[in-house]
């Protein structure tokens, strides 16, 4: 029987429009176009200049055949066209692909080929890499490539594709007629993470999504209209934990900052009157350790947000002597970045530091949008005590979780089992509600807030002739929180040096994936043979680093 709710009262276009955070640019460019919204060098673009470059940027990927649910990668840093390309490629109805500058070739091309992309823009500082990516592309498809120009940087060191970037926008219509999603549903971003096996899952978030985060990140700082926000986070990632449309939402000014340095940081703090950033430990311990000149004249009440290790005591009363207000999340790539806040009470500040650092170590509680985060038992999927000692696994529901995993069914029906994510990380859940980790079941390690998969760097060094055995685990560091560790049961008769090892690595890994320390011996194994990393976790705090 129909309700009476329901009887002649159509959803229209008049009552109801799909939630994107498209809305949120072409609001502030309509109310405010003529406050500032970008800074990167001496560049100075205004709200209203930058919308109809978005359109443009728009406009010229549908000119060259791109439209829905085309996939458009961006190899990237911190800079405008990132900014743009958030906004531009959506409106064309086709999904952002932000690449982690980061990584390898290898990784690269496979995430072109497994997106399909159609086109990619590339910044001048990563064309090395990008040109040794598309040679080792298996797709025979043809892709645009689109080379930004940055004064900044300088010329690329070998030019790619057959357009620059700010000529490509330059042919688009800064009056193109962009339309909001059929359907929130759709896809507008493809962030990859390194999971747990060596090829990377594409993680697919709708628009619905992207917006419902981006709001409670506005209202997680009680961000006001016009903050000024530092990018020091990578937009790659998590697309910026979502803060890329949360500015435009606040109609605030994005600082550009094409790499992380203490001196520059405090620079543009000061030049531009920065109130918010955001980052992981390893940027926050940075600033927190620069030399005191350095810190003369910063800005008073600077909000910054950490994630990827709770933050110990050192670096909360650090951040509170230079007068930062920090606040810690939580959350994955499945779900658009922080999903949980460790919101702060009153009473806390009467605490002493060790006891606030305690309580604000906690990965929280739900943001505002999302429907529920509750520590389960995976096996009953019931709640566990809240007892702050029985562990559950961190799941989550809600609108801030991905569509799924691209082209992979079966890893997007495990992850949502039961009618919740499955964040694979293992935690207790306090009388009070809030939630907090006590191991990862996956086994990533994050550093640097990257986060790195155990089994590829495993992989490469089981490609290693002398190399019987291996496994990676996670070794605590001071600079960035984690760094792989290497423990590796070698050949009878094998004469490889740690040495050898960490240079193999680095033929065949990004950087940060190569392992920091690598321990010789014979590995810990059950019954049946697995290897027991939690032993080797207990040995890797006493291991020595290797200066790779």
């Amino acid at each position: 029987m129909t309700s009476i709710f329901d009887q002649h009262l159509p959803r229209t276009e008049a009552n109801f429009a799909p939630l994107s955070p498209l809305s949120f640019i072409e609001r502030t460019a309509e109310v405010y176009p003529h406050r500032l919204a970008i800074v990167h060098g001496d560049l100075r673009q205004t709200w209203g200049q930058t919308y109809a470059r978005c359109r443009q940027l728009a406009s010229a990927l549908q000119r060259a055949g791109i439209g829905k649910n085309d996939t458009v990668a961006v190899m990237l840093p911190n800079t405008p066209p990132m900014v743009e390309a958030h906004f531009g490629i959506p409106m064309a109805g086709a999904v952002l692909n932000a690449i982690n500058t980061r990584l390898d070739p290898e990784t690269v091309a496979f995430m072109l080929d497994h997106g399909e992309a159609k086109a990619v823009i590339v910044d001048p500082e990563f064309t090395p890499v990008m040109a040794k990516a598309l040679a080792l592309r298996q797709s025979a498809a043809p892709l645009l490539v689109i080379q930004v120009e940055d004064a900044l940087y300088g010329p690329p060191s070998q030019p790619l594709g057959s357009i620059t970037y700010d000529a490509f926008v330059a042919g688009g219509d800064a009056q193109f007629a962009w339309n909001l999603p059929g359907d929130e549903w759709d896809a507008i971003a493809l962030n990859y993470t390194s999971g747990t096996t060596g090829n990377p899952k594409g993680v697919v978030y709708h628009h619905r999504g992207a917006a419902t985060n981006a709001i409670s990140n506005v209202l997680e700082w009680d961000m006001p209209k016009h903050a000024v926000y530092l990018w020091t986070l990578p937009m790659f990632h998590c697309n910026g934990w979502c803060f890329p449309w949360t500015i435009a939402a606040r109609a605030a000014v994005n600082v550009c900052l094409r790499r992380v340095d203490a001196q520059d940081i405090f620079d543009a703090s000061r030049t531009h009157g920065v109130t918010h950033y955001c980052g992981a430990p390893i940027v926050h311990g940075l600033l927190v350790n620069a030399p005191d000149a350095m810190k003369a004249g910063i800005p008073a009440g600077v909000k910054a947000m950490v994630a990827g290790a709770a933050p110990p005591a050192s670096m909360i009363e650090g951040m509170e002597k230079m007068g930062f207000d920090l606040t810690h999340v939580y959350g994955l790539t499945e779900v658009y970045g922080p999903a949980t806040v460790c919101a702060k009470h009153e009473a806390w500040d009467a605490l002493d530091i060790g006891e606030r650092a305690r309580l604000n170590a906690r990965q929280g509680v739900r943001y505002h949008l999302e429907r529920d985060v509750r520590v389960l038992d995976p096996e009953t999927m019931l709640p566990v005590p809240q007892d702050g000692e029985t562990m559950g696994e961190i799941m989550f529901k809600g609108n801030i979780a991905m569509k799924g995993y691209l082209k992979n069914p079966k890893a997007t029906e495990e992850a949502f089992a039961g009618g919740w994510f499955h964040s694979g990380d293992l935690a207790v859940q306090y009388p009070d509600g809030y939630i907090k980790i006590k191991d990862r079941s996956k086994d990533i390690i994050i550093s640097g807030g990257e986060n790195i998969s155990s089994i590829e760097v495993e992989d490469v060094l089981y490609r290693h002739p002398d190399v019987l055995a291996a496994a990676v685990v996670a070794k605590p560091d001071a600079k960035w929180g984690e760094t792989p560790c290497a423990f590796v049961e070698l050949k009878a008769g094998a004469q490889t040096t740690p040495e050898d090892i960490v240079a193999h690595c680095k033929k065949h890994l990004a950087g940060f994936k190569v392992p920091r320390a690598v321990v010789f011996g014979e590995l810990p194994k059950t019954s049946t043979g697995k290897i027991q990393k939690f032993e080797l976790r207990k040995q890797a705090g006493s291991s020595v680093a290797i200066d790779v």
